[in-house]
């Protein structure tokens, strides 16, 4: 077993979801960040705050940049993180006029939150697709077999009968909930990282609000009235949209697990998993691993809201903790909604 199960050759198969983790890998980070650059001396240039020929030099230096991802490395080790290595490296490509105006006005930790709100955009995307695919598969099953009764259980003992419908509409209702609740969190969460120093702008002077502006316009995120370098809320509030995610998702898997034992046979899996001692048995994998998940992120959750105690302007010691759980829960939500759909999509009912 590797430190990592989403980086084990073998387990990552179960648990991970590649499409998801590709966000979060070195490339897909330093990608986003080189765009907020080149966007910045793009509005700097257009409030006169740097010269134009200046941001041409710099749009054009970050296009064909390669960086170098030892030294990078090596800067995180003696830094913290990769930007002042990063910033080091792209100067060296400039001339010292085009140079002193590289990165100016900003800070690392708005290159990286950027980058990071940009790169948890397109994982909503792909999560709320997901929830949309999936609603739709609970609908198909409903539509199908809602009719037909089943035994209601409540304390885990037989209460009276229910429908298929009326189980599936259980499934269901909490997932709808979670794409509403992303349409409100959207606002607070997809947004520009801009403040400087500790914060207020203040290099840019007066011209600061206005470049934030037309940064914010060209990245296509919110803008909020002062940067958030040290307000976590809305980043804990999204760790908490995916924990309810696989929270509900565990659910579902619970319930099929506990329907598709050999005493009850209300629904069968095909498809489940083997065993090396038992040919005959049918594991339901997917449903179990599911619970897993929920259990996992709902793990992680309690890091994060650790995470939202900054000391100060700005928290090494939190921002870290943040950037260690927030990517595997990301990978984590993914995870649950293929093996969900997966799921729904083998089960019968006999």
């Amino acid at each position: 077993m590797s430190a990592s199960p989403f980086d084990h050759p073998l387990l990552s198969h179960l648990v991970g979801d590649a499409e998801i983790a590709a966000l979060f890998t070195p490339e897909a980070e330093l990608k986003e960040m080189l765009a907020f650059e080149a966007a910045l001396a793009e509005a700097e240039a257009a409030e006169g705050v740097i010269p134009q020929a200046a941001s041409t030099a710099i749009a054009a230096t970050l296009k064909d940049f390669k960086p170098d991802l030892a030294a990078l490395a090596a800067g995180v080790a003696k830094d913290g993180l990769p930007v002042p290595a990063l910033v080091k490296q792209i100067k060296a490509r400039l001339s010292a006029g085009e140079a002193q105006h590289f990165h100016f006005g900003t800070t690392s930790q708005d290159l990286i939150d950027t980058g990071l709100a940009l790169r948890l955009r397109v994982v909503a995307h792909v999560l709320d697709e997901r929830l949309v695919g999936l609603i739709e598969r609970l609908d198909g099953v409903a539509g199908q077999h809602g009719k037909r009764e089943l035994m209601g259980r409540t304390r885990m003992q037989r209460a009276r009968p229910i429908t298929i419908a009326e189980k599936i509409a259980h499934w269901r209702a909490p997932l709808a909930r979670h794409r509403e609740r992303l349409v409100e969190l959207a606002p607070r969460l997809f947004l520009l990282q801009f403040g400087g120093a500790v914060g207020n702008r203040a290099d840019l002077g007066a011209r600061g609000d206005a470049v934030a502006e037309r940064l914010a316009k060209a990245l296509r995120l919110h803008n909020p009235i002062v940067s958030r370098h040290s307000e976590r809320d809305s980043v804990a509030e999204f760790a908490g949209w995916l924990s309810l995610i696989t929270g509900s998702l565990g659910k579902l898997g619970a319930d099929i697990a506990l329907m598709a034992q050999n005493e009850v046979g209300e629904v069968k899996v095909a498809g489940g998993g083997g065993s090396s001692a038992m040919p005959e048995k049918q594991n339901p994998i997917s449903a179990e691993i599911l619970v897993t998940l929920a259990r996992f992120n709902a793990a992680l959750l309690s890091g994060m809201h650790d995470a939202l105690v900054h000391e100060s302007e700005r928290s090494g010691a939190a921002w870290t903790l943040e950037m260690m759980l927030l990517p595997q829960m990301c990978v984590t939500a993914g995870a649950a909604l293929n093996h969900a759909t997966r799921l729904i999509v083998a089960v019968s009912f006999p």
